[in-house]
């Protein structure tokens, strides 16, 4: 498998992606996590929809709980047609226990804890922790990725105004 050095941090010290990347224009590529009642679902399951994909790496921790929070926040001004995907290795378990304790509803929790299917599919293992990497993609509704952000320290934030952008955009036309 692919390992690429100096793309991402944590806390200034670099850390190796497993995979390789997905670029803008790409087929969004197909993966299968495990939903909080261990169902399993694909990326083809929101198909006709677009689709942001919040990557963190776990959801017990301020900054994915932040990051979380918002785009549930955000989820109802982005109108029906627009699903909001989080996804971390945390055991599904966990993940409903946190979405209760934080009130999150409108995004759906999915985890990727049984073989990095979709870390491995975009790009977005961190090998030393094997961890999903801090991300946000937007796929369109014919299953497209138009937008894609790698956060380059894990412990900041993405830009929560680039993606809703981007995701007003392509639901505007």
């Amino acid at each position: 498998m692919k390992e690429r050095k100096d793309v991402v941090t944590f806390q200034g010290n670099p850390l190796t992606l497993l995979g390789d990347p997905i670029a803008v224009g790409q087929k969004a590529p197909e993966f299968e996590v495990v939903a909080n009642d261990l169902s399993p679902i694909k990326l083809s399951d929101y198909a006709g929809k677009t689709i942001v994909i919040s990557v963190v790496p776990s959801l017990d921790t301020p900054v994915c709980d932040t990051q979380t929070r918002t785009f549930n926040e955000k989820a109802s001004s982005l109108g029906d047609n627009v699903v909001i995907l989080t996804l971390s290795v945390d055991l599904p378990f966990a993940q409903a226990r946190w979405c209760g304790a934080a009130g999150v509803d409108r995004v759906h929790t999915l985890s990727d804890y049984k073989d990095l299917s979709f870390g491995t599919a975009y790009g977005l293992v961190i090998k030393e922790l094997r961890l999903l990497t801090r991300a946000v993609l937007v796929v369109d509704k014919t299953g497209t990725v138009q937008y894609i952000q790698v956060v380059k320290e894990v412990t900041h934030e993405p830009d929560y105004k680039a993606v809703l952008d981007s995701v007003r955009a392509l639901v505007a036309d």
